[in-house]
């Protein structure tokens, strides 16, 4: 009998009594689960966002189209106090605001990037401290220095290997950074695709299945079954059958050819279910999504929906009022700060509603309310609907005849005869 160190280290041990080892996998007896994999979304950087939306989404491209050309197309007024100016320094400037773009295209490229990157830098060149031109600078090349206090003391621009540092501390900013709200970023803001990125890759993916199920031949995809008495292929042939299916079979100009199967080779379709077929509604929704992101009515894309006149129009204006005018007022409002150091005083930029066509309809109806109203005279009625007053005016407000005349019929009385002294019809005055 071996002594118990010869069996616990294999010392003289006969190798008659050793078993035959055999060699096998340790996890053999194991089966293999899988589950679904984790989604691959597009990083939250500007550059990877616009890559994958306004490069190669068309609702996302028509978004940003959609409100910049029509935030760029409004006319700007310039006013000092309530006074508004026909001709002005910065209206001259706007319009023109650099030898190579036209005040549209300017606008059109700044509304761009603040859509796609949720920030927009602009630059000023100024001659004796007098701005002459405006340029909009690229978002994914400029970054923010910020100082001590945790504001930005400087931009820091970069082209290739060429780096240019703004500095903010001058009387006139050389840079105007535009941003979106994002409540975790202090120094950048957030763009809508960031907000309805789920949605844009969700779209991205269903147009690329859609693709690849037309590149093989517009069927769903099936298994080739190797029945031969429980035989295998051997690596010649299975090369070859795969290499055939891929050459001959495979593509859109193979739809339709016949497969020759040999060899105790069978076909077997893979059928889709309804439900499996539903990525089609999928799509559907994150189109919308990606609209509301933007915060354009589904309508204007041409999505699906009650394609009325009624509710085309009342969806422009809508998409107007919710969408493109707070877009101008915060970009005016931040414009006119900026620049009024330059211009030595505090003027205000404001959008010319009155040129908007969208807008018509509620126009008309203040003109309308406002025309009716019996007790303001002309130039308070050009007042409520923006309009700066002319001259003297020739029919005193019924409040005023109240104060000189008292009230009641008195009142009415001084008003008819003013108007009588105006050439006036009293009767229309009385009633």
């Amino acid at each position: 009998m071996a002594s118990l160190f010869s069996r616990l280290f294999g010392q003289n041990t006969p190798a008659a009594s050793i078993a035959p080892q055999q060699k096998r996998s340790n996890v053999g007896s194991y089966i293999a689960m899988h589950e679904i994999g984790k989604p691959v979304w597009t990083q939250r950087t500007g550059t990877a966002l616009t890559q994958a939306g306004y490069r190669q989404n068309p609702v996302v491209y028509r978004c940003v189209r959609l409100i910049a050309e029509a935030a760029a197309s409004v006319a700007i007024n310039v006013f000092e106090a309530q006074s508004e100016h026909e001709t002005h320094p910065v209206s001259d400037l706007l319009s023109r605001p650099n030898p190579r773009e036209a005040g549209s295209q300017f606008f059109e490229s700044l509304y761009g990037y603040l859509l796609l990157n949720g920030n927009a830098y602009l630059e000023c060149v100024s001659v004796n401290g007098i701005v002459r031109e405006l340029y909009a600078l690229r978002p994914d090349r400029m970054r923010v220095i910020p100082g001590s206090d945790g504001w930005p003391e400087a931009y820091e621009y970069t082209v290739g290997t060429q780096k240019h540092l703004f500095h903010q501390d001058e009387k006139q900013s050389p840079i105007l950074h535009l941003k979106l709200f994002d409540p975790l970023d202090d120094h950048y803001g957030m763009s809508p695709l960031s907000a309805g990125q789920m949605a844009l890759d969700t779209h991205n993916v269903a147009g690329s299945w859609n693709k690849a199920l037309l590149d093989n031949s517009a069927r769903p995809s099936g298994a080739l079954v190797y029945a031969n008495d429980g035989a295998n292929m051997s690596d010649t042939q299975f090369d070859r059958l795969k290499e055939e299916l891929e050459s001959v079979f495979q593509g859109s100009m193979n739809a339709g050819r016949p497969i020759l199967l040999e060899g105790g080779l069978d076909w077997k379709p893979l059928s889709m279910s309804p439900k499996d077929m539903d990525f089609m509604e999928a799509k559907g929704m994150a189109a919308r999504e990606i609209a509301l992101a933007f915060g354009v009515p589904p309508l204007l894309l041409g999505l699906p929906g009650d394609n009325t006149y009624a509710n085309y129009a009342e969806a422009n204006r809508a998409f107007w009022r919710q969408s493109v005018l707070p877009l101008l007022n915060r970009t005016f409002g931040s414009i006119a700060h900026w620049l009024s150091p330059s211009f030595g005083s505090d003027f205000r930029l404001e959008p010319d509603l009155d040129k908007i066509e969208a807008l018509s309809t509620e126009r008309a109806s203040l003109w309308q309310r406002v025309d009716s109203a019996s007790f303001l005279d002309r130039n308070e009625k050009r007042q409520a609907v923006g309009y700066g007053a002319i001259g003297a005016s020739a029919t005193p407000s019924l409040c005023e005849g109240e104060r000189n005349k008292g009230t009641g019929v008195e009142a009415e009385i001084a008003v008819v005869d003013v108007a009588d002294e105006a050439g006036v019809d009293k009767e229309k005055h009385l009633d």
